[in-house]
């Protein structure tokens, strides 16, 4: 049986960009570009609470690294590298290989290589821990706290996919395998927006991404901020894949859904034909769905203007419901 070190050199280990050291010491160098600030982010996946224990390891990889250069693009920063951390209940190098493949793609798809980490056998699920580093001009984040009162609420992409998705494959869904077919690849293949964020850097106000669901994340901006928003429900940017569905259903997947790696954020009306432009040359579609007020709430409308009751909640790891 192959060592451990065998396995990280086999799978993992690649040349490092110029002017870092990468996978084969006790620590990774790495340079900021001057002027920038490092943003950093990190992630815990759990076998049975994050993903499902027959998932393509290769969409595994994938998402193991996307779902943190997500959190990269939200707060407008360009990546660096990341850590990858394994705990493995077995080593079995077929799937460390479909699982390395994903991985590498997506890194050398965002720009962000694989500089280090750590493996180790755990008798256990298995646990993929990965960290990211990036760059960002701090006058340029995009920070929670920086929505003002006026600022346009807008949101990437579409939303909706991953939710349902997740509900067939955990059997809180009646079976639709056409269904399944055309949300699957939103929730284990998810595309974080490394280009939109930082080109939204100094144009946007705040950003977060809404991986726990798009009312709860956006929640965290205005808590931050101190302020509150007005949103209306049928300017959201619903997946057509979902439009045979109940509406009750389609609201909570849109409003409450997680796992969807979207951006979410805030701009001053007047650079609404800039944030328009920039969503156009990075390919992704953006959608303006509010407005921030002073109000302090949260606030969703239908189509006739009425508060909607009982907005659903987002993903909370400790809430048992």
């Amino acid at each position: 049986m192959a060592s451990e070190f065998d396995l990280i050199d086999r799978y993992f280990k690649r040349a490092a960009p110029p002017g870092m050291l990468g996978v084969g010491d006790d620590c990774a160098l790495f340079g900021v570009p001057a002027g920038m600030q490092v943003a950093t982010s990190t992630d815990l996946l759990i076998e049975g609470r994050h993903f499902f224990p027959d998932v393509d390891p290769r969409a595994l990889g994938h998402k193991a690294l996307a779902v943190n250069v997500s959190d990269l693009a939200a707060m407008g920063a360009r990546p660096i590298g990341c850590l990858l951390g394994l705990a493995l209940p077995e080593a079995r190098e077929p799937w460390l290989a479909a699982f390395a493949q994903g991985f590498h793609a997506m890194a050398d798809q965002a720009g962000c290589p694989l500089i280090g980490g750590d493996t180790t056998g755990n008798p256990g699920a298995l646990a993929i821990s990965v960290t990211v580093f990036g760059a960002v001009r701090p006058e340029a984040a995009l920070r929670r706290d920086g929505a003002r009162v006026g600022d346009d609420i807008w949101v990437s992409g579409t939303l909706g996919d991953a939710d349902i998705a997740y509900r067939l494959l955990g059997g809180h869904m009646p079976a639709d395998e056409a269904l399944l077919a055309r949300t699957r690849t939103a929730l284990e293949w998810p595309q974080p927006r490394y280009t939109l964020g930082p080109a939204l850097a100094g144009v946007a106000h705040a950003a977060i991404d809404i991986s726990d669901g798009l009312l709860q994340d956006l929640g965290h901006i205005l808590k931050a901020s101190g302020v509150g928003a007005r949103l209306a429900l049928d300017a959201m940017p619903v997946s057509t894949a979902l439009a045979d569905l109940p509406p009750a259903r389609v609201r909570h997947a849109v409003l409450a859904g997680g796992d969807v790696y979207e951006l979410c954020f805030t701009a001053p009306p007047d650079r609404a034909d800039a944030v328009r432009r920039i969503g156009a040359e990075c390919g992704v579609a953006v959608s303006r769905i509010g407005v921030v007020d002073a109000g302090g709430q949260l606030v969703v409308l239908d189509a006739d203007g009425t508060p909607l009751r009982d907005l659903p909640r987002g993903f909370d790891h400790f809430r048992s419901s």
